[in-house]
């Protein structure tokens, strides 16, 4: 049944809040970042999984997507999605799929970070002779996630089978600097991008040296997208791969992303019952609609209650959530039973997949319905 038109606090709890007018000025400004930059945006699905979302990140162009499981390109290939790269290490098992993919789209790319994928790909015959396989290397900056290290001999000769392959081309070389994450302020994003960046685009003239083209130069990380460096560190880097702008969380405020009136995903919960004795309230908000992500991380608890700064989310179990005073004593009479809360989540892609629809809003009524594709 759908709640278009209702009222927010007549939405079954908990729900997962989307701002429409913040979602809107987020892309925008993202948009017209990488256009200033003169860099191509590439915008990240993995934060929303949704069509709609995905027609404000790219302008309803429909073109030019990352993905990080083919769960979602096959959903974006079925909403008219082209130019789609599959920003995951790739592995065997995938083959297939991916295959198919790329039969059916006009340009889809995959990332690759080891030499055994690289000969499997090689050894891979593909439905279609006419297509190749779209190669990017995943290369690690600094990030000691994934990736093959930038100034390592390994990669270049992946770089080099890569290229001899006949079933295959190379396109480029692709980045996620999470470390970006662990920055406090614009400056220090900026500072540590620069140099994260700098590796990127040495690692790219090393490959041109070898006389092997590389067309794409993509880095991502919300962080260092929203708070790129100066002009100069930029020379090289062909596209930006930012995901989690569209929704913003606490972490990117805290990172300083983004202010707090960046944020349009928020969880709405109601209190539900009242504790006068231990001092603390009960709302229906578990872990399974917000995430452990936060542990740890905020004063706060496990989030920031909007507009209450004194609200702390203690512990939670599966579906509830224990919530106290930060300072002194809990005023019950602020908090009626059957009132709603809103929740700032500290990471918004974790958050999001916890939810089977997004409620839509411009106000305080319902305007849309989002559902967000699920699976790998």
């Amino acid at each position: 049944m759908s709640s278009i038109g209702k009222k927010l606090d007549e939405l079954s709890t908990p729900s997962f809040l989307i701002h429409s007018d913040t979602v809107k000025r987020n892309c925008v400004r993202m948009k017209e970042l990488c256009d200033a930059l003169g860099v191509n945006l590439r915008p990240h699905m993995k934060t929303h999984k949704t069509v709609e979302a995905g027609l404000l990140m790219t302008s309803n162009s429909r073109r030019r997507i990352v993905v990080s499981t083919l769960a979602e390109a096959w959903f974006f290939f079925e909403n008219g999605f082209d130019d789609i790269t599959y920003a995951y290490p790739l592995s065997s098992d995938k083959l297939p799929r991916c295959a198919e993919l790329l039969n059916k789209l006009e340009l889809f790319h995959i990332t690759v970070d080891n030499m055994k994928i690289i000969d499997a790909l090689g050894d891979y015959v593909l439905p279609n002779p006419s297509k190749k396989w779209s190669v990017l290397l995943m290369v690690d900056c600094g990030n000691k996630r994934d990736g093959v290290p930038y100034n390592s001999d390994e990669a270049l000769k992946m770089v080099e089978k890569i290229s001899s392959l006949t079933n295959a081309e190379f396109s480029g070389i692709y980045t996620h600097y999470g470390a970006s994450y662990q920055c406090r302020g614009a400056d220090e994003i900026k500072s540590v991008s620069s140099v994260a960046w700098g590796k990127l685009i040495d690692f790219a003239k090393r490959i041109r040296e070898k006389g092997i083209e590389c067309k794409d130069v993509g880095i991502g990380a919300t962080p260092t997208c929203s708070q790129p460096p100066e002009q100069k560190h930029i020379e090289g880097i062909t596209e930006f791969h930012p995901g989690n702008y569209v929704f913003n969380d606490v972490s990117q405020v805290n990172i300083g992303s983004c202010k707090e009136t960046d944020i349009a995903g928020k969880v709405l919960t109601r209190v539900i019952s009242h504790y006068p004795d231990t001092g603390h309230m009960l709302i229906d908000c578990g872990w399974l609609a917000l995430t452990l992500d936060s542990l740890g991380k905020l004063p706060t608890g496990y989030c920031v209650f909007e507009g209450e700064p004194n609200l702390k989310l203690l512990t939670m179990t599966q579906e509830l959530g224990k919530v106290v005073a930060l300072d002194g004593k809990l005023d019950f009479s602020k908090y009626p039973i059957g009132s709603t809360l809103k929740i700032l989540p500290n990471h918004a892609c974790a958050t999001a997949a916890m939810h089977p629809v997004y409620y839509v809003h411009d106000g305080e009524r319902v305007t849309d319905e989002w559902r967000p594709v699920r699976g790998w």
